[in-house]
């Protein structure tokens, strides 16, 4: 193997972008990873140092630019090491509208409070 190169799965597993070497291989077959702009064809393409991968996950697109290969899959503070984060911030969720305006009912609709079940039982327990 070239010098500083890594398998994309294995690389993709010990950054902890996957959980599983296997899913990294998955991930890599099905078109959602991208290495320099090219589409990675298969678990076997290689990445080396300053490689941009573009990842398609399920909620959200990563990019990262490869600043190591993995050792091993190490805690996420060593995972951090091997990448630098490129990806855009998330969009801002539009602000919910404030609580202040609290939603009004009718008396007599809906379920009846304690007080009114108390005085349905004094009228059945009279009879």
């Amino acid at each position: 193997m070239a010098e500083g190169r890594q398998r994309i799965d294995k690389w993709l597993f010990f950054a902890r972008v996957t959980k599983s070497r296997s899913l990294g291989a998955k991930l890599a077959l099905s078109g959602k990873v991208r290495i320099n702009r090219d589409k990675a064809t298969q678990a076997a393409d290689l990445v080396k140092p300053g490689d941009v991968l573009t990842i398609t996950l399920e909620r959200r697109i990563v990019i990262y630019k490869v600043l190591l290969p993995g050792v091993r899959r190490g805690p996420a503070e060593e995972a951090r090491k091997l990448y630098e984060d490129l990806s855009p911030p998330p969009e801002p969720r539009a602000e919910l509208p404030p609580r202040a305006i609290l939603p009004q009912r009718e008396a007599g609709s809906g379920r009846p409070t304690k007080k009114e079940r108390r005085e349905t039982d004094r009228l059945r327990d009279s009879d």
